[in-house]
C-alpha cells in the first residue's frame, strides 16, 4: 500500500527541517526589487545579479514584521536619509521560517543602515568620478552669475511648500529688489524624478535668454526619495547647463551629486533666495559705495582746481604788473622806432622836395618858352586860314543857312544865298533876283 502524506504534513515536515538545519540568523546581502509595506508590516523581494548586474542568479522573499519594522524602519531613514526602495543594496539580518499556509521567506530581525549607507556613497562617489572623468564636473560653477539677477526660473513641484517659501522670501526681502519668477514644475520625488527635472531643465533652455539663473527647489517633504539628485544623467544636465543652478533641495546629509556640481548649493529654499537677495544686495553695496568714491573724487577734484584758481588768482596781480610793465616798455620801444622812422621819412622828403623845388624854375622855363613857341606857330597856321585873306585875294564865300556851299546840287530853286567878298556881302535868291550888301 502507498505511503502518502497531506499537504500541510508534508509541510510541516519542510518546517522542522528548516528549523533543524537553519536555526540561526544570518546577515546576507541583497539587492531589493520591491518593497511594500501593508499593515504596518514590510514586504521585500530580495535579488542578487551577476557581475555585470544583468541577470537575476537568485531570488527571494523576506518580510519585517511590524514589531521590527516599527524600529527598525525609521532608523534606517534617520541614518541614511532614504526609504527601503527598489534598486537599494541592503544588508539584512534574516532567519529562515517556513509556514504550511504561506511557504517559505526570511524573517528580517535587524537592517544595517550603514551598509546601505556606504553603498550609496560609493555610488556617488562612482557618479562623481565618472563625472570628473568627463570634465564637466566644474562647469557649472565656472559660469559668472550675473550681478543683476532677477530674472529666475524655478524647477520645483508647483505644489510645494518649499516653492511658497521661495516666491515668498523673495517679494518680502528686506531691500525692496523685485525679482521675476517662472516656475517650471516638476515631479520632485518618485521615480519619475529624474526625467521630469531634466524635461524641466531643457524647457528652460530652450527659453535661456530671458532667464539670469535656474533654482532646483524640493523643499518642504520627507528626506527621502533623494536617490535622483544623486543620478548621473541629472548631474550631467546640470553640469553642462548654460545657466548658473542653484540648489535648495532641502535635507541634512550629505551633498547630493546635483548639488556638488551646480554652481550654489542652499540647503533650504528659503536660503536659496537668500542667495539671490545677496547676489543684489553686494551689487547695490558696490554701486553704492561706487557711487561714493566718484562723490568723493569729484569732490577732491573740485577741491584741487578750487585751490588752483585760487593760487592763479593770487598771481594775476603781479602777473598782470608784469605784463603792463612789459607791454608798455616793448610800446615805448615801438613808438620810438616809429617816431626815429618818421623823422628819417621827413627828412628824405625834404631833400627830395628842396631837389623838386630847384628844379621847377628851370623846368618850367623851357616848358613856358616851348609853349609859347608852339603858340606862335598856331596863331600862324590860324593866320594863314583865315577866310578874310582869302576874301581880300578876290575869292568868295556863298553860304546857306550859315554854311559854306560845296557844291551846286545842295541848292534849290528859291534858296536864299549869301555871297561873302573882300568887300561887302551879297545876297540872292536861286532861280531869282539878286540883292547886294556893299558893306
Amino acid at each position: 500500500m502507498r505511503n502518502t502524506l497531506s499537504l500541510y504534513e508534508l509541510n510541516s515536515l519542510v518546517r522542522e527541517a528548516v528549523e533543524l538545519t537553519l536555526p540561526d540568523a544570518y546577515w546576507v546581502e541583497a539587492e531589493l526589487s520591491e518593497v511594500r509595506e501593508r499593515g504596518g508590516h514590510c514586504y521585500m523581494e530580495l535579488v542578487q545579479k551577476d557581475a555585470l548586474g544583468s541577470t537575476t542568479v537568485a531570488r527571494a522573499s523576506a518580510r519585517c514584521w511590524r514589531s521590527t519594522w516599527a524600529l527598525a524602519g525609521p532608523h534606517f531613514e534617520h541614518v541614511t536619509g532614504e526609504q527601503l526602495r527598489a534598486g537599494m543594496k541592503v544588508l539584512l539580518q534574516v532567519r529562515a521560517q517556513f509556514h504550511e499556509n504561506f511557504g517559505f521567506s526570511w524573517i528580517v530581525s535587524d537592517i544595517d543602515p550603514v551598509f546601505t549607507l556606504g553603498d550609496m556613497a560609493r555610488k556617488r562617489r562612482e557618479v562623481v568620478n565618472a563625472l570628473k572623468a568627463e570634465g564637466v564636473f566644474d562647469l557649472n560653477k565656472e559660469l559668472q552669475l550675473t550681478p543683476f539677477a532677477r530674472r529666475i526660473a524655478v524647477i520645483s513641484s508647483d505644489t510645494a511648500a518649499g516653492y511658497g517659501d521661495f516666491c515668498n522670501q523673495l517679494a518680502g526681502n528686506a531691500y525692496g529688489f523685485s525679482f521675476s519668477v517662472t516656475l517650471f514644475p516638476a515631479v520632485m520625488q518618485g521615480g519619475r524624478t529624474e526625467q521630469s527635472v531634466i524635461s524641466a531643465l531643457n524647457a528652460v533652455n530652450a527659453d535661456a535668454d530671458n532667464f539670469d539663473c535656474v533654482v532646483i527647489i524640493r523643499g518642504g517633504g520627507a528626506t527621502s526619495d533623494l536617490s535622483a539628485f544623486d543620478s548621473l544623467l541629472l548631474a550631467e544636465n546640470v553640469a553642462n547647463f548654460p545657466l548658473p543652478v542653484i540648489t535648495g533641495i532641502g535635507h541634512e546629509r550629505d551633498e547630493s551629486v546635483v548639488d556638488m556640481v551646480a554652481h550654489t548649493r542652499a540647503k533650504t529654499p528659503t536660503a536659496a533666495a537668500e542667495v539671490l537677495i545677496g547676489n543684489l544686495k553686494r551689487t547695490a553695496d558696490r554701486v553704492a559705495d561706487a557711487g561714493r568714491r566718484i562723490a568723493s573724487s569729484v569732490t577732491r577734484r573740485m577741491d584741487m582746481e578750487r585751490m588752483r584758481l585760487g593760487r592763479t588768482a593770487e598771481r594775476i596781480p603781479v602777473l598782470f604788473s608784469l605784463f603792463n610793465a612789459r607791454s608798455t616798455a616793448r610800446l615805448d620801444a615801438v613808438w620810438s622806432r616809429l617816431e626815429a622812422a618818421a623823422r628819417r621819412s621827413v627828412t628824405a622828403a625834404g631833400v627830395r622836395l628842396d631837389r623838386l623845388s630847384s628844379s621847377i624854375p628851370p623846368s618850367a622855363a623851357r616848358r613856358l618858352v616851348a609853349a609859347r613857341h608852339r603858340i606862335e606857330l598856331l596863331e600862324q597856321r590860324v593866320a594863314a586860314a583865315d577866310p578874310a585873306r582869302l576874301l581880300k585875294r578876290g575869292y568868295s564865300i556863298t553860304l546857306l543857312g550859315g554854311r559854306a556851299v560845296r557844291s551846286a546840287a545842295e541848292l534849290k530853286a528859291g534858296d536864299e544865298i549869301e555871297t561873302r567878298l573882300g568887300r561887302g556881302r551879297v545876297k540872292s535868291v536861286v532861280g531869282g533876283k539878286t540883292t547886294s550888301d556893299k558893306s
